[in-house]
């Protein structure tokens, strides 16, 4: 079954509603590669039966959230109050957006913020300036932790059991050839992440894209999101893009910092 995002830990948990659990995954099998799946492409995503499926299904039909036409299922506009709900009730995501544009009209390059889910991280805020990346990125996309700036830059901050939680659960690929992929590797980056405070990523998420990333921190010195910019190799060498947005980004995420509560110590 797809991660959605939850622990693995679930077998002995009283508290633990399975069917729930097989919602969102149903959920989460409508993706930019498979938009309008039908019953039997769901289930094999899911891992779920195909009559678990078909309940599944009509049950969010009459709730609204995804809707048929023929043998095709496709979400409805509906699923987009999940995350409505979710930026209403964080104050991270609209004290965010005037530190994004900053960053965007001074680099004239897009610019996000980003949330730890797991091992992926999450854009939660985004202001385009062009598309720079293959893959379509929009709020409520997902991307692998250990080989973005985002990820990187949440985890170098992040406490060791987290850290350790998130290296066991993540599976290294070879995304590009110079993806980092594996854990000793990836341990060696976020403590120099944290050493020079803020991390960068050149070509390994895709191929010529360059990304910058600073900690936002919480009043208890959490690290709760991330603030970064994204260019191509075919407008910077890492060490200009560096130049241009790693002091803006730095100064961005430390003051979007200070509104939340944080005070450095």
């Amino acid at each position: 079954m797809p991660s959605t995002g939850l622990g693995n830990n679930r077998s002995n948990d009283r508290d633990f509603v399975q069917s729930i659990e097989r919602g969102f995954a149903v959920l989460h099998a409508f993706d930019d590669k498979d938009p309008k799946p039908t019953l039997a492409e769901v289930a094999t995503k899911t891992d779920l039966s195909r009559p678990a499926v078909r309940r599944i299904l009509l049950t969010l039909q009459r709730l609204g959230y995804v809707t048929s036409t023929g043998t095709r299922w496709s979400l409805t506009p509906r699923v987009l109050s999940i995350g409505q709900h979710y930026t209403a009730s964080h104050t991270l995501v609209d004290s965010a957006l005037p530190k994004l544009v900053e960053i965007a009209d001074h680099t004239h390059e897009s610019a996000s913020l980003g949330v730890l889910d797991g091992t992926e991280v999450v854009y939660a805020a985004r202001v385009p300036v062009r598309r720079i990346m293959s893959i379509n990125v929009s709020v409520g996309t997902r991307v692998p932790a250990y080989a973005t700036s985002m990820g990187r830059a949440l985890l170098a901050w992040s406490p060791r059991e987290q850290v350790d939680t998130v290296i066991a659960e993540t599976r290294f690929e070879k995304l590009t050839p110079t993806t980092i992929d594996n854990a000793d590797a990836f341990r060696v980056e976020l403590a120099e992440v944290r050493s020079q405070g803020y991390a960068m990523a050149s070509a390994e998420l895709e191929d010529g894209l360059i990304s910058l990333a600073a900690p936002v921190f919480d009043p208890a010195g959490h690290a709760v999101g991330v603030l970064a910019c994204s260019t191509s190799t075919g407008r910077h060498t890492l060490d200009s893009f560096r130049d241009l947005c790693a002091k803006r980004v730095v100064d961005c995420a430390e003051t979007l910092s200070a509104e939340l509560g944080y005070r450095h110590r």
